[in-house]
């Protein structure tokens, strides 16, 4: 009996980490690049955008694919930046459980 108390309070005392990881998670900033800096995207931890930033020199009228694609580019940067952080902070958090290789955390 002693042993399933004791495991419900480490599950209490990881929903009260992984709370506080979430929230630190949605408060991270990442700026993705692409194009040598022509165009940066900035997205928070949750992988929503803040923020866009083109330089002038793309704006042509022949040239809107590559600033599609350019935009693209930063956003993906931007987003495995986000999710490398993310991955890292979980990490720690979850060090010494049983949890499979892969096993993504719902959130």
């Amino acid at each position: 009996m002693r042993d399933i108390m004791g495991m419900m309070g480490k599950v209490k005392e990881m929903q009260a980490k992984m709370e506080q990881m979430q929230a630190e998670i949605a408060t991270l900033e990442v700026e993705g690049k692409s194009g040598g800096g022509l165009v940066t995207v900035k997205l928070n931890g949750k992988g929503e955008m803040l923020g866009l930033k083109i330089d002038p020199s793309l704006f042509k009228e022949d040239e809107a694919e590559i600033l599609e694609d350019l935009i693209v580019a930063a956003h993906k940067d931007a987003k495995g930046k986000a999710e490398a952080m993310t991955a890292e902070k979980t990490k720690a958090l979850t060090a010494g459980l049983p949890i499979p290789p892969g096993f993504k955390l719902p959130f």
